[in-house]
């Protein structure tokens, strides 16, 4: 079976700030995992999980640029991790337990795009929130040096599948991708075509689901945030919108197409 990503983290500098400005932009539901020893907070939707949000002092890191991050599932992490730095990708954090929960690491890929690999435990799953359902992340968007590498690299290592491939003319193609079970879906795209910002280093970025994107616009910015890229239509039919949240963290949301 392919894998995908299954878990979402908000690393920032201010938990209570983020929990305050995510209820009321994205609509999650927020609680204290009780994790002991540090303060981890869940988000999701209807007793269903999607991500954490902990602080960078929580992790014993200086404060830095609140950071969205996505874990990858893997039934075999030791064995990934070899495959990884064998296809040039780097070992950022070694494999460490999470008692009672699984095993997690933190890895670049070859271009350097930063995520994290996660082998559950054995224990029962906690419920999750379904991938399309509003509030969990919708689209995963990959920017890098080569998507063409990089698609090649992801599918090698997770079993993605090719799908659309959009001709953007001056800027390339936009490679999507996806699996069928789980339904996950994605696209990459090179970060230094014409047109794209200045410095934007490789990275993942994730688009949470909203049920209306404009009216979420004016949430965020209600809520003390900053529009960077206002709505707009994508192929297929979904309106995505990036923004910063109250303290500077990049992030992004789409509504899905209507039916």
């Amino acid at each position: 079976m392919a894998d995908g990503f299954i878990w979402y983290e908000l690393v920032t500098n201010d938990v209570d700030k983020a929990v305050n400005f995510y209820k009321k932009v994205v609509g999650w539901d927020i609680k204290d995992s009780g994790m002991p020893g540090m303060k981890y907070m869940l988000f999701g939707k209807d007793g269903k999980d999607v991500g954490g949000m902990m602080s960078w002092a929580g992790v014993g890191a200086p404060e830095a640029s609140p950071e969205w991050m996505g874990h990858i599932h893997t039934a075999k992490l030791d064995e990934e991790l070899k495959a990884v730095t064998a296809d040039g990708g780097t070992i950022l954090k070694p494999a460490q337990d999470i008692p009672g929960v699984g095993r997690f690491a933190v890895v670049r890929d070859p271009q350097k795009a930063m995520y994290l690999l996660f082998e559950p435990g054995k224990q029962e799953a906690r419920t999750r929130l379904d991938q399309m359902a509003v509030g969990n992340v919708g689209w995963h968007e990959l920017l890098t040096d080569d998507q063409a590498t990089a698609f090649d690299y992801y599918s090698k290592h997770y079993g993605w599948q090719k799908d659309f491939a959009h001709d953007m003319g001056a800027m390339g193609i936009y490679q999507t991708f996806r699996t069928d079970k789980p339904l996950y879906t994605g696209g990459m795209m090179n970060r230094k075509a014409p047109g794209m910002p200045e410095g934007i280093p490789p990275h993942w970025q994730y688009y949470f689901t909203v049920d209306d994107i404009e009216a979420a616009q004016r949430r965020v910015i209600e809520a003390g945030g900053k529009i960077v890229l206002p709505p707009m239509d994508v192929p297929g039919g979904s309106r995505v919108l990036q923004a910063t949240d109250d303290q500077d963290g990049h992030f992004a949301l789409m509504q899905g197409p209507k039916s």
